[in-house]
């Protein structure tokens, strides 16, 4: 910083401000600086600069998975968000494992960052003691939990897969099935398949047809497996709701090789609403969540948190929307 400072001509305590507070500088003095950082090639030193202000303008992020486009537009929301007012994200994956998200919340936290956003609502007891003691803004996305830890940013996973089940019956489809979304650590997995099974329900279709399969493969594959294995068991059925895209693409797949028309033998709706969903894609009936609003909406409670903004809402629900296409 003092290489810095003495060739553009100013105090190290002006090339601070410029780094941290660019409005509170003169144009001319801050083109100036910028040009000296840039000539030099100088990188600031963030965790010194966090130990003088007690803030790191970084916010860590947890999601379960990096696999199948399910949380990017979340994260480019967030991220986007984040830094538009001179925060960076920081991210991690937990692959569905309360105890790799335990291990990695205390990571993220020993890098002293001012906010923490996660995917999942199921947490470790010591999990929950790190995030309390840490004393940050947190946000749970993706579902809206009955007590969430602190701020939660998403929508109804049960109501959307009771909504989806919904539709396929009032289309005419009486033996529904589900697939791809029970195994263990997916907790929204199981809370459409919750959806799912009030709705069959309510429209007095008996017992819900699923499969559990808990064998650690893609998306993909699993919704194909997982078609075979209902098929086989209830060859019988007309309709299934896969708890992805993904796994609707895997099922699409199996249902071709088995020559299974589709939708006049088998009707399939999926959940997220992918870009390879649309019409110029799979033709995918599918739940459509709103995923970058969802991760902008996280990084703006966590940034007016920080603020203290006042009137701050702890919930946002985004809602989510049927989108019919030629799948079901």
């Amino acid at each position: 910083m003092q290489d810095v400072a003495r060739l553009a001509g100013v105090s190290t305590i002006t090339v601070s401000r410029v780094l941290r507070q660019p409005e509170k500088v003169k144009p001319e003095t801050r083109d100036r600086v910028q040009a000296a950082v840039q000539a030099l090639g100088y990188v600031p030193d963030l965790i010194a600069g966090s130990l003088s202000s007690r803030e790191s303008r970084q916010v860590a992020a947890i999601v379960s998975t990096l696999a199948g486009s399910i949380f990017a537009s979340t994260v480019e929301g967030l991220a986007q968000t984040l830094r538009e007012q001179g925060h960076q994200l920081l991210l991690g994956t937990s692959e569905y494992s309360a105890a790799s998200e335990e291990q990695l919340i205390a990571t993220a936290l020993s890098r002293r960052p001012d906010g923490l956003v996660l995917t999942s609502g199921d947490h470790t007891p010591r999990a929950r003691r790190m995030l309390a003691d840490a004393g940050i803004p947190v946000v749970e996305v993706w579902d809206i939990p009955e007590a969430p830890f602190d701020m939660a940013a998403g929508f109804s996973n049960v109501e959307a897969g009771r909504a989806i089940t919904q539709f396929l019956v009032e289309t005419g489809r009486r033996r529904i099935g589900f697939i791809g979304g029970q195994h263990e650590g997916d907790q929204r997995g199981r809370l459409r398949h919750q959806g799912y099974a009030t709705a069959l329900k309510e429209a007095g279709l008996g017992e819900p047809r699923s499969i559990a399969d808990s064998t650690i493969v893609s998306m993909v594959e699993r919704g194909a497996r997982n078609l075979a294995m209902l098929m086989d068991r209830w060859p019988d059925t007309d309709a299934i709701f896969c708890a992805s895209d993904s796994v609707a693409l895997g099922a699409l797949s199996e249902a071709r090789r088995r020559g299974i028309a589709v939708p006049e033998r088998l009707a399939v709706a999926g959940f997220g609403d992918f870009e390879f969903a649309g019409d110029f894609g799979l033709g995918l009936t599918t739940v459509r969540i709103p995923g970058r609003a969802m991760g902008a909406a996280a990084g703006r409670l966590i940034l007016d948190r920080k603020r203290g903004a006042p009137g701050m809402v702890k919930i946002v629900d985004l809602g989510f929307e049927i989108v019919r296409r030629g799948s079901a």
